[in-house]
């Protein structure tokens, strides 16, 4: 195996963000080595980890090489392993360098990755293979909500709420109601509502999906659930997250916390994806080479515009 240095994105403290050279050790037997094509950028940890703000995590340090958001090629494998070289595969990180955290270790022209963790995908997903990790996270998601059916009401329309707004009416034939601050991102690419939550006049909600984020958000869909409804938390709060609790006492309300995906999820989202249940078309709205790796990361933390960011390994 020839692939001892590699380029990646490294955050080398927070707020100093470089690509350049790393290192990767000899993979084990049971890993691969994958030669990028796109990773995505996460506006949620990767902007958390940048700046320094991340809460404890197990294997946060500095540096780190971030990402678990990326598609490529297998191009290095044991002899006996089930993925083979040339395969287009999705990688939810990667786990071998040694002069660099690997939390997560995705974003880099090379990642080494164990093979049981790999999915691999059809070659007509491309670019929006990267949407994966997320679309997993919402699969998971909506597992939360199994006992008491899907959400009527999703909170925040950004990739994560478009992907479990239309997980919602491809798996369960239902459209939800979508509140969205941002007026750029009130388009629907499905049958479901999207609007802020001065026009909707709902006070009956029983099932929310809150992928906002806000911590601050859980008043107002308390405010419009009926007694005994269920809030299902899937997005990442960075700070405490508080409510008033009478109204929620008075309503008797459940509150579920959805952590972060599991093997099955990825695989059924892939699966989803590749025979055109879950549709990931539009959601990708930019993308850069890896030779400017810093302004990719500036767009996407800073620019309102930027949906999602996808780096082009490619050219490197």
């Amino acid at each position: 195996m020839t692939y001892k240095k590699t380029t990646a994105v490294v955050f080398e403290k927070p707020g100093v963000l470089k690509l350049r050279e790393a290192s990767l050790r000899t993979p084990a037997a049971n890993e691969c080595v994958i030669e990028s094509d796109w990773s995505g950028i996460s506006t949620g940890t990767e902007r958390l980890m940048l700046t320094g703000q991340m809460p404890p995590f197990p294997g946060l340090g500095y540096p780190l090489i971030p990402g678990y958001e990326t598609t490529g090629r297998v191009v290095h494998t044991a002899a006996d392993s089930s993925i083979r070289e040339g395969m287009r595969v999705f990688v939810p990180g990667g786990v071998g360098f040694t002069d660099a955290k690997n939390l997560f270790g995705g974003s880099a022209h090379h990642v080494i990755c164990p093979n049981d963790r790999i999915v691999p995908i059809n070659d007509g997903l491309a670019q929006d293979g990267v949407l994966l990790a997320l679309a997993a996270t919402a699969r998971h998601a909506l597992r939360r909500c199994e006992d008491v059916g899907p959400p009527e009401l999703i909170v925040g329309h950004g990739v994560l709420g478009q992907l479990v707004a239309r997980l919602t009416e491809s798996l369960y034939g239902k459209s939800p109601v979508v509140w969205e601050t941002n007026p750029q991102r009130r388009v629907s690419k499905g049958n479901y509502i999207v609007c802020d939550i001065d026009s909707d006049e709902r006070h009956d909600y029983g099932v929310v999906c809150d992928v906002s984020g806000s911590a601050n958000a859980l008043n107002q869909m308390i405010s419009r659930c009926r007694p005994g409804a269920t809030v299902v938390m899937a997005g990442f709060y960075s700070s405490a997250v508080t409510f008033d609790f009478p109204p929620a006492f008075m309503r008797e309300i459940n509150l579920s916390v959805s952590a972060e995906w599991q093997p099955q999820d990825l695989k059924e989202a892939a699966k989803l994806a590749s025979n055109g249940r879950l549709d990931l078309k539009d959601l990708v709205t930019d993308v850069l080479p890896a030779a400017e790796a810093e302004s990719a990361y500036d767009r996407a933390f800073n620019d309102e515009s930027c949906l999602k960011m996808v780096i082009d390994w490619r050219s490197i």
